[in-house]
């Protein structure tokens, strides 16, 4: 069994978008109305492309190029800002993602904070979170962060072998990654996460396990591990067979060990790939019906049943072109590229999206928004509990669970009853989570894959796509 089959950070996934018509903004702002909803900024600029990266990004943009794309960010958040208005739509959180939104300038740094102030309003005691990369953390920019309220930030340091970070084709250095890390706990932000990968070729639990040792002596809030992924179009995949060759029970080990170790260490494991140093159980939070506005080329905004984002593009000329037409749009209103979910397929991004982190899948609140039942709905999630990878838990809170789950009958009223994966459920997520997704988005993806040349077994080790 290969455990990495597809890894389910959202759905349905990019690929299964498709051009749309006669759909406008404005009538679906109301999904906006009032508080409690996500900004997401997409900066798209890289200093380099790393090996494994299938995002939206580009290399080798000079400062006039980065000030463009930062006044179409403002022409767009000014129409999006002018209908909010209407709604006295409020945000919650901002999240600042890319690319490398650090790669910025400070004065362009400063423009993008003030787009977002100027064009929309932001609830008091907001998140704000933003990535960053070891050549682009300076004192200045951290500081500047410091200054603008940032409460989370983001790095990728992926390895502390310079031999594995040769393989991952990444920018930087291990001594950098170490100075930056050192400048970046000195600001004091309210969490500092880390991002490791495994599955490396040539890497063994004994030097994912080192890096990791050497990322505590830092103090970390969080740290996340990625299983390495070489996606179609990424610039890794003309390696694989060429001396670089995916392991993926390999990487299953180094996972487990590495899991193993930080659960030692006293992280407690939200899920495959997030652990976190607080104490106590994950708050529920509504994670597979929230709203979510994205400004930029690149950035996926959720409303409802509707999706929409730029098409797919993961090679230098596909971002271009995309970062080309992004540029001319004049209005950004008319949504032209996105998906819209049916009914069963806003119940699998419900499952999704809260199955595969903890505390779960509360079937009260999946029996509030779709009038059923869960484990009615999917039979599957009935055999995983069988096989040992669901198991049923309870916590007192104001949902009540009711109706006729089952194996749910003698569990008391006032309680919030959740389907949680187990610590091998957990594991095998990407294994688990792709079963969930309809013959439709699957077909939908498949086309898209054969369309840009992507073969079902592209060489013999390269962990399984859908």
């Amino acid at each position: 069994m290969n455990p990495y089959i597809q890894y389910m950070y959202s759905y349905p996934h990019k690929t299964a978008y498709r051009p749309l018509e006669g759909i406008r903004l404005e009538n679906y702002l109301p999904a906006l109305a009032g508080g409690g909803h996500s900004l997401y900024i997409h900066i798209p600029f890289c200093q380099s492309k790393c090996g494994y990266c299938n995002l939206f990004s580009v290399t080798g943009q000079d400062t006039v190029s980065m000030d463009r794309y930062l006044d179409t960010l403002e022409r767009q958040g000014k129409q999006y800002g002018k209908l909010l208005a209407l709604y006295r739509t409020e945000f919650s959180s901002l999240t600042i993602g890319g690319g490398t939104p650090l790669l910025l300038s400070e004065a362009q740094m400063w423009r993008m904070f003030s787009i977002v102030n100027d064009c929309f309003v932001l609830s008091s005691g907001r998140e704000l979170v933003i990535e960053t990369a070891p050549n682009q953390t300076t004192p200045e920019k951290l500081r500047l962060l410091k200054e603008a309220g940032a409460t989370r930030i983001s790095m990728g340091i992926q390895s502390f072998s310079d031999e594995e970070l040769r393989i991952l084709q990444r920018s930087h250095q291990a001594d950098r990654a170490r100075e930056a890390l050192a400048l970046l706990k000195t600001f004091d932000f309210p969490c500092i996460n880390v991002d490791f990968i495994y599955g490396i070729p040539g890497q063994t639990v004994q030097s994912l396990l080192q890096s990791l040792k050497e990322a505590l002596t830092f103090g970390p809030d969080e740290i996340f591990l990625y299983p390495l992924y070489v996606k179609h179009g990424a610039r890794l995949e003309r390696k694989l067979g060429q001396g670089i060759v995916l392991e993926p029970e390999a990487a299953f080990s180094q996972y487990q060990e590495a899991a193993a170790f930080l659960r030692d260490q006293g992280f407690r494991q939200d899920s495959m790939r997030r652990f976190l140093r607080q104490d106590g159980r994950r708050a529920y939070s509504e994670c597979g019906a929230g709203t979510s506005l994205a400004l930029g080329c690149g950035g996926r905004s959720y409303l409802g049943n509707l999706h929409f984002c730029s098409p797919y593009a993961i090679t230098r000329a596909d971002c271009l072109a995309q970062l080309r037409d992004y540029e001319k749009t004049l209005d950004f209103t008319r949504i032209t590229h996105g998906l819209l979910l049916s009914e069963e397929e806003q119940k699998r991004r419900y499952v999704i999206r809260h199955l595969l982190i903890q505390p779960g899948l509360s079937l009260s609140r999946y029996r509030e928004h779709f009038q059923s039942d869960a484990v009615t709905d999917f039979p599957l999630l009935k055999v995983w509990q069988e096989e040992g990878y669901l198991e049923i838990q309870t916590s007192e809170a104001t949902v009540q669970a009711s109706g006729n789950t089952p194996g749910l009958k003698d569990i008391p009223q006032k309680t919030d009853t959740y389907l949680t994966l187990t610590q091998t459920g957990t594991g095998l997520s990407d294994y688990l989570g792709p079963q969930l997704m309809s013959p439709e988005i699957i077909r939908l993806m498949e086309e898209w894959e054969a369309a840009h040349g992507q073969t079902d077994d592209l060489v013999p080790g390269h962990f399984k796509k859908l």
